[in-house]
């Protein structure tokens, strides 16, 4: 299958050199589905797919992020990170049973982060979350959380056994349009006003009707970018696993330029808050 939107134009604001995917998905062929995964893996997520969309946004560098299909088996994830060389790097799924020099070695080939998907189909329960959340900060990794935030209040007790630092997907990745008093975005404010990243995501995850402008999530960006421009970060979620149809990238790109309208705060998003988090 050709990539969906290959030959279409790009987005267009003027993506600045260095310009950083902080979460997307490789799928290749020959890796076993987790049993307990609920998204099967997707035939045209492949490397050289994601290469074709990289050249049509103007983004350089990458962050492969394990999807739950394949659980705690991050072979394709590291593959691909390999595949893209020095402007890569992955988020991973471990547990307990990874002794050091497994963390030593993911961490040389590229891992910055520990992924707990809280979600059904999510490999790790939050029982584990401040055990393996400071092995994983021993080795200069953050832990990376995604839940519905609407539970967000119902959690802080779990969330405070993060270790080291923590990055929130998808803008809390709310199941529904919340506004800003909603006592799960008050709750994402205040993690982030102890020092959370949080990624700028997905807004068809929460605002199904909102393209392109998404204007109830976008108001949410707002008050998240005026509380700490320095710790937001821009993802593409490629290819959008189980959501169909698909959203067009590039105007995904273009939303970001429309919540935002400053492009030294877009560049902050785009290219120095992840090289800070993820060490380009």
């Amino acid at each position: 299958m050709a990539y969906l939107f290959e030959g279409q134009p790009g987005p267009a604001i003027a993506v600045p050199p260095g310009a950083t995917d902080t979460h997307m998905h490789i799928y290749e062929p020959g890796h076993a589905m987790a049993p307990d995964a609920t998204i099967p893996p997707l035939d045209d997520a492949r490397i050289d797919d994601y290469r074709i969309l990289q050249a049509r946004l103007g983004l350089e560098r990458v962050v492969v992020v394990q999807p739950s299909t394949y659980g705690k088996d991050n072979t394709c994830t590291m593959e691909a990170v390999a595949a893209m060389g020095a402007d890569a790097r992955a988020v991973v799924v471990v547990d307990a049973l990874a002794g050091d020099d497994e963390l030593a070695a993911l961490t040389k080939a590229g891992a910055r982060g520990i992924r707990f998907h809280m979600l059904p189909g999510g490999a790790l329960p939050w029982e584990v979350v401040p055990e393996l959340s400071a092995r994983a900060a021993e080795h200069g990794w953050h832990a990376q959380l995604q839940l519905d935030g609407r539970d967000l209040t119902d959690r802080l007790g779990d969330i405070a056994g993060f270790a080291g630092d923590l990055v929130i997907d998808h803008m809390g990745r709310f199941f529904e349009p919340v506004g800003p008093d909603h006592p799960g975005f008050k709750a994402l404010l205040g993690l982030i006003a102890k020092g959370a990243w949080v990624k700028l995501s997905a807004p068809y995850l929460t605002e199904e009707d909102g393209a392109p402008a998404f204007q109830s999530v976008g108001a949410l960006v707002k008050l998240l970018v005026a509380e700490a421009p320095e710790r937001m970060l821009w993802a593409s979620n490629w290819p959008h696993p189980g959501v169909d149809p698909r959203p067009d990238d590039a105007i995904m790109m273009d939303t970001l330029g429309a919540w935002i309208g400053d492009d030294a705060i877009i560049k902050g998003i785009l290219v120095d808050n992840p090289a800070q988090l993820y060490g380009f």
